[in-house]
């Protein structure tokens, strides 16, 4: 790490600055998000599945001078760099860290280019860098460390400004809550480069843990490394829990080291009965809702006790700092069992978005956040998420916002208009659907399997449209307002009714 942060002083990279790390969960992704801290620089994850425009966008948006990648996605950089500020391109390959005989099965599933023309091996920068990093005066309180994009309640994906306090206090909280330690084996199965899986990589790394990273989830993998490393945490997702809990060959596995499993309910709610499940399966290793979060709090806002854990709840604020209330629409306390917006205060909210005070301003009111999340508290105070106030739509655990879906889809030639909602999928709790007014000239000669088609290289995979519909019109108010509430309330009616 400190032979990277000495490399990347050297390329001009200073205090105030930002770096783009866009790489899946791999080491390196690890070495260049601390070696840019260490010097005082943000780091801006960019998701690996993001195509051209998206990349292009927050590059622009974090003005970065400097992109650390996996060397696949050197192609997509290439072609978006003289539109954006970069100067530098850092690579490296999967191979740069993977032995002769990996521990664990890992498939390569992508190519890396041979031209690398302009770019940076990374590994090279390491091994002819001698550690001089020099003194940064970090201001833990005041000073950026992560600009982390969200799509909040409107509009474009807005930068989260998050200090090197909020990481460090939820880390701290995070460890303190669940009895993490430095004995602990941890299984990292969530994306890093996302906000819940980051902040478990801190509370490991804090902690002085041994970590297991697997960078695509298979649940063969995970329980041949709970089995072999005796993993003791984990941080998964509901529905791998689901998957392990019903996989034939879960038997012939040794799962009694899991001692804890922590998880998120994407499309597969968590429940009593299958808590208890794991439990048999791990010979009495618990399974929990892991927290409520949002990418601007630096997540895990609530947890769950692990001597009270209330099923179908998202936890509790565990500690005197950390503030959860519900409010209603002129902003007055709920009381326990009524519906409102979501706010919280703690130590973990982050300082605003980036170049844009306005959309700062919405959300942070006398130090709350207020989240534009629906949810309720019981009577013990724990939290019941119920929805989302606005429009976003949540897609196996992603975060999508209709606009931007919309502008993308707008880019093709055959598209006048596009509208996107979140239709309920069992699998990952929305998928994208989008609704197409073509233009005159194109109607009968495009097909809405073609478009989806063409959305694929185009998108992340988590924002693309799974489903198309031709319309030939879009509900609007009388001054054109896309009315998204009533594609959605169609479609409910729709599968409500069985169609």
């Amino acid at each position: 790490m400190d032979r990277l942060a000495t490399a990347l002083t050297a390329l001009g990279v200073k205090k105030g600055d930002a770096i783009a790390i866009y790489m899946q969960s791999c080491p390196q992704f690890m070495i260049a998000f601390y070696a840019a801290q260490r010097i005082g620089a943000s780091v801006g994850p960019c998701s690996p599945m993001f195509k051209e425009w998206e990349l292009e966008y927050e590059i622009n948006e974090l003005n970065a001078r400097v992109i650390i990648a996996n060397t696949y996605l050197y192609p997509i950089i290439k072609n978006v760099k003289d539109s954006t500020p970069l100067e530098h391109i850092i690579v490296s390959s999967f191979k740069d860290f993977l032995p002769e005989e990996p521990a664990l099965p890992f498939i390569l599933e992508y190519e890396d280019p041979t031209d690398l023309d302009g770019a940076i091996q990374m590994m090279d920068l390491i091994k002819s860098t001698t550690p001089n990093t020099p003194s940064v005066d970090i201001d833990i309180e005041n000073d950026v460390s992560l600009i982390i994009f969200t799509s909040g309640t409107t509009g474009l994906p807005k930068g989260a400004m998050i200090t090197y306090w909020n990481a460090l206090y939820k880390a701290v909280s995070t460890g303190t809550c669940y009895y993490f330690n430095e004995y602990d084996v941890f299984l990292s199965t969530q994306p890093i480069y996302h906000i819940a899986g980051m902040c478990m990589m801190n509370t490991h790394i804090y902690n002085g843990s041994t970590m297991v990273l697997i960078t695509k989830y298979a649940p063969e993998i995970v329980m041949e490394a709970i089995e072999k490393f005796k993993c003791n945490t984990w941080y998964g997702s509901a529905l791998m829990n689901f998957e392990i809990i019903n996989h034939p060959d879960v038997n012939k596995y040794n799962l009694c080291s899991m001692r804890m499993a922590t998880t998120t309910s994407f499309g597969v709610q968590l429940t009593k009965e299958m808590a208890d499940k794991w439990a048999e399966i791990t010979r009495g290793g618990q399974l929990l809702e892991i927290a409520y979060g949002l990418s601007e709090s630096h997540t895990m806002d609530t947890v769950t006790p692990p001597e009270y854990p209330k099923y179908g709840t998202c936890g509790i604020p565990l500690f005197e700092e950390m503030h959860v209330k519900i409010v209603d629409e002129n902003g007055n306390e709920c009381p326990p069992g009524e519906i409102g917006e979501i706010v919280v205060k703690n130590p973990g909210v982050f300082k605003g978005y980036l170049n844009n005070p306005e959309a700062t301003s919405q959300v942070l009111r006398d130090g709350w956040l207020y989240t534009g999340d629906i949810g309720r508290l019981d009577e013990e105070g724990f939290l019941i998420f119920m929805g989302r106030k606005k429009e976003m739509i949540k897609t196996s655990g992603y975060s999508v916002f209709p606009e931007e879906v919309e502008l993308y889809l707008c880019k093709h030639e055959a598209v006048a208009q596009a509208a996107v909602i979140g239709k309920k999928d069992e699998r990952r709790g929305e998928l994208i659907k989008a609704f197409i007014v073509l233009k005159d000239q194109y109607k009968g000669k495009i097909t809405e399997d073609e478009l989806i088609e063409w959305a694929k290289d185009k998108m992340a995979a988590y924002k693309r449209p799974r489903e198309i519909e031709f319309r030939d019109s879009l509900p609007a108010t009388g001054t054109g307002k896309l009315l998204r509430r009533v594609l959605r309330e169609e479609e409910e009616k729709r599968q409500n009714q069985g169609e």
